[in-house]
């Protein structure tokens, strides 16, 4: 039995954190702190999707596939968790 979410995916606004950014200094921190979130964000998915029934077969790059999803997951996510604009926010405090 197949359940279609795309309804209910299309339903929750997508809300992007936002960030007052106002010198080149602060897109370069924004820009390093988005980096952080992402690179956060595949440690939890290494962790999280490593299991036997994994989505790519056992072949010889097998894990080579999966760090390339893993990638390519983190680097969308990244900035849309919080932890980016809460980093960047913390930061931009202390300078």
């Amino acid at each position: 039995m197949n359940i279609d979410t795309s309804l209910a995916m299309l339903s929750r606004p997508h809300q992007v954190p936002t960030v007052k950014i106002e010198t080149k200094d602060d897109a370069r921190l924004k820009e390093q702190t988005d980096k952080f979130e992402a690179f956060f964000i595949k440690q939890v998915l290494d962790i999280a999707l490593k299991n036997e029934n994994t989505l790519f077969p056992k072949d010889p790059g097998d894990k080579i596939y999966q760090s390339m999803y893993n990638d390519t997951m983190s680097e969308s996510f990244s900035g849309s968790f919080g932890f980016s604009e809460l980093l960047f926010n913390f930061l931009k405090e202390q300078s």
